[in-house]
């Protein structure tokens, strides 16, 4: 695989983009927003501009970086010459069975189509292209460059030569895959989301505290981000929407999102996207503070 496109241009487009063009890959970053894939090339320069800061790599792999990064707002011109796509949209299943169809129309015949979803079903996205044996979930961690793991989900038709060439693509890329089969949540957040639930079930019920909850596991579980603060980081909205796809699909009680959860989305407070979630945050201050209506 050479020609790689990157469907949104968010978080994990950016960093997925930032990874392939850094691994030598030509990448196409695909937004329907002109905004979006302008602010994520400042993002990947700043963040690339950190890594030469730090010694990982130097000034001419920064620019070689950016230059391999070509960016585009219609979906048929970025993904015409694809070998894989990986998308990156918000996570709607609606949304994503739309771009699919879309990718299948457009993408050339050979071209794997990979999801980064964190939760939905690939098996459902599949079925909205005429290829679904090319369609494999490919679940990057955030931030992107960082963290080694990749999730490679295998979905009901998913054959073994696209999830080894995805998992091979996983390796080259410098990250460690793991293969796992299209039930909700996957592993990764079948185990973590019930996690940051009970966490948030027990700060609603009054157990304790926002910085205790987090101290506990951090000291005592050898975690290096407490559940909240991490529910923060992820967004709280996601956490939610990810809880109902586990709750939907797998019918349990256990997967029911905590009521204070499910208030403070509709109240608007998403974590550190928002500026306020458990904990408070003003940009350039790594102070962290539990937020005033959990704070004393």
């Amino acid at each position: 695989m050479q020609q790689v496109a990157v469907i949104g241009a968010g978080t994990m487009g950016n960093g997925i983009a930032h990874l392939f063009a850094m691994k030598g890959f030509s990448v196409h970053l695909v937004d329907i927003s002109a905004t979006a894939l302008e602010q994520a090339l400042v993002t990947i320069a700043a963040n690339l501009g950190r890594m030469v800061g730090k010694g990982t790599i130097n000034e001419a792999d920064r620019l070689a970086t950016l230059e391999r990064i070509q960016t585009f707002t219609g979906l048929a011109e970025g993904v015409e010459a694809a070998d894989l796509v990986v998308e990156a949209a918000t996570e709607q299943e609606a949304l994503k069975k739309k771009i699919f169809s879309e990718l299948d129309r457009y993408a050339p015949a050979g071209c794997i189509l990979a999801s980064n979803t964190s939760s939905i079903s690939i098996t459902a996205i599949a079925a909205a292209t005429a290829r679904p044996g090319q369609v494999i979930g490919m679940h990057f961690m955030n931030p992107v460059p960082i963290m080694p793991l990749v999730e490679v989900i295998r979905g009901y038709s998913t054959t073994d030569g696209v999830t080894q060439a995805v998992m091979e693509t996983a390796r080259q890329l410098g990250k460690t895959p793991v293969e796992v089969n299209d039930y909700p949540g996957f592993v990764a957040n079948r185990i973590l989301m019930p996690m940051i639930n009970e966490a948030v079930y027990a700060l609603f019920e009054g157990v304790a505290g926002v910085e205790e909850i987090d101290q506990v596991m951090k000291l005592g579980m050898a975690h290096p981000m407490g559940p909240l603060q991490l529910a923060d980081f992820i967004g709280l909205d996601v956490c939610l929407s990810i809880l109902r796809v586990l709750h939907e699909g797998l019918g349990h009680p256990k997967y029911a999102p905590c009521p204070l959860l499910v208030n403070m989305v509709m109240a608007g407070k998403l974590g550190a996207k928002s500026g306020e979630g458990f904990y408070t945050y003003i940009k350039g201050s790594k102070t962290l503070n539990p937020s005033p209506r959990f704070a004393g």
